[in-house]
């Protein structure tokens, strides 16, 4: 099971596509470190008494910022709870938090855009890029020497802007040791005013799909898997055409849970508020083993607004390898 709690919606940098930019004027929360660790316990009984393995993934805001995650880890890697984060990657100049990754980390997920110029203007970080390229490179290397199991994975948000330039900061990225790379269309609901300028057009998503298994085959001669199924792809054409794609039988809670700051659960992010569930509605494994086919069932019955066009990853294998 894959548990994503966004713990905080606080963050550092100015991205422009993005509804925690630190130029926002927002409430900015986060969660219950008192609630987390409940949760973690119930988790890792769930675990043993199920013998299924557990990741919990702490999204932000930037999550490196959340002041209670260092116990926390503590916490679940006492449970046998894999542990995994995705980050702006400000935070890994410093030795010490590069070390909490590498000792305690299944998986460390970097958000990059693209190369240079363009990553420092759209994260509002100067000389971004190169400071990433000396940190991210420093933790793959200090991985390697402990052999740990970390896999580095960076995500690409992929616009007009960049789309031209995405192969060349894939081999650029292989070449800072990452293991993983993955990638997400701009989508529109966070920061509408931004979206249309720089949404994907018809011939961006030709190109990335004659592009990508060629590209595939080149990265993994390197080590580096390149990931984004051939349902995914399609998912990009269906966006840009206007094609919506409704769910009517979410089947993503039998592997996949997101939690946001105040403890609500959804099979995603786009309707924790929808489903009327709540962390400390959890008492018992047995109320576990149940909440898939609760979130299931409420969905049927009374399907969340975006499930007329899911927007969701995870139904459409973003981290499944397209066939060539």
């Amino acid at each position: 099971m894959i548990v994503l709690w966004r713990v905080s919606n606080r963050c550092n940098l100015a991205c422009p596509f993005c509804a925690y930019d630190k130029r926002l004027s927002l409430p900015r929360e986060e969660a219950d470190p008192t609630q987390v660790a409940r949760l973690i316990d119930l988790l890792g009984a769930w675990r043993r008494e199920t013998g299924r393995p557990v990741l919990l993934s702490w999204l932000g805001g930037e999550p490196l910022l959340w002041a209670p995650r260092a116990e926390l880890d503590k916490r679940a890697a006492g449970q046998g709870i894999g542990l995994s984060l995705t980050t702006n990657g400000t935070r890994l100049n410093a030795p010490r938090v590069r070390a909490e990754l590498v000792q305690r980390y299944r998986e460390v997920t970097i958000s990059i855009d693209g190369m240079g110029d363009f990553h420092d203007a759209m994260r509002g970080w100067r000389g971004a890029f190169d400071k990433l390229a000396h940190s991210v490179s420093a933790l793959t290397a200090e991985r390697d020497a402990a052999d740990a199991p970390l896999k580095v994975r960076v995500n690409v948000v992929l616009m007009r802007d960049n789309i031209t330039g995405f192969a060349a900061l894939c081999r650029t990225l292989a070449g800072w040791g990452v293991d993983e790379i993955s990638f997400n269309q701009l989508g529109g609901r966070d920061r509408p005013e931004f979206y249309p300028d720089h949404r994907l057009r018809p011939e961006d998503v030709a190109r990335l799909a004659d592009e990508v298994p060629r590209l595939r085959a080149e990265l993994d001669q390197s080590g580096t898997t390149l990931v984004g199924g051939a349902a995914y792809l399609e998912r990009f054409a269906d966006t840009v055409a206007g094609r919506p794609l409704p769910i009517t039988d979410c089947r993503v809670a039998e592997t996949f849970l997101f939690i946001e700051e105040a403890g609500r659960i959804a099979p995603c992010s786009f309707a924790p508020e929808h489903f009327g569930v709540s962390v400390d509605d959890l008492y018992s494994t047995a109320d576990l083993h149940a909440l898939p086919r609760q979130l299931q069932l409420r969905q049927r019955a009374r399907p969340a607004r975006d499930c007329a066009d899911c927007p969701s990853t995870q139904q459409f294998a973003k981290f499944e390898p397209q066939l060539a």
